[in-house]
Formats: structure tokens, sequence, C-alpha cells
């Protein structure tokens, strides 16, 4: 979807997860603005903190932002979100959210 369909969402709808998470996502993938990125993923994370990809794509956009921690602690949450069975999907990414978590030290 084009970035500008997200960013209409969330005009029409700021408490909607799927527009947030959207944009968030689409910045993270064109390099666009990482803080704008952060604020649109920590709002999809509050909205439905069970969405693991949120987790992640906010912890990776953290993590370009240098905030090693705050990162860890929202992958460590995506990762339990996803193996503990609470969130419908997600545990493909969790090797990958491990393997960002032991980059960050």
């Amino acid at each position: 979807m084009d970035i500008n369909v997200f960013r209409q969402m969330v005009a029409n709808k700021p408490d909607g997860f799927l527009g947030r998470y959207g944009l968030g996502d689409k910045l993270l993938q064109l390099g666009g603005s990482l803080e704008e990125a952060v604020e649109h993923l920590r709002v999809a994370v509050t909205l439905d903190p069970v969405h693991v990809a949120s987790h992640f794509a906010l912890g990776k956009a953290l993590a370009a932002l240098k905030q090693k921690e705050e990162a860890k602690l929202v992958l460590q949450a995506g990762i339990e979100a996803a193996v503990s069975g609470r969130s419908n999907g997600g545990g493909d990414l969790v090797p990958e959210m491990r393997a960002l978590i032991q980059t960050l030290g």
C-alpha cells in the first residue's frame, strides 16, 4: 500500500491500529523518519499489545535510533506474546527478534 493511504487512515482514525502499524512499518521500510515511525509504532503496540510484528518493527526503529535498552524491552515483549500463545501468529519473527536483541548487547 502507498504510504499516503496509511497517512489518510491515521488522519481519519487516529486510534486505529492498522493505520498506525502500517504507517510506522512503511516509514521504516522506505527509510523515512525513524522518529515518526517510532511514534506510530508505539501507538500500535499500545492498541494491540500482542501484535508481534508491531513489536518487531518498533524494536528495529528504536535500535536504529540507538535506543538499545528500550528496543530490547519491546522486542522481548513481542517474543513473549508470540511464545505465550496470546498473539495470533508472529512466531516466525521470534528468531529475528532474538537475533536483533543479541546485536544490541
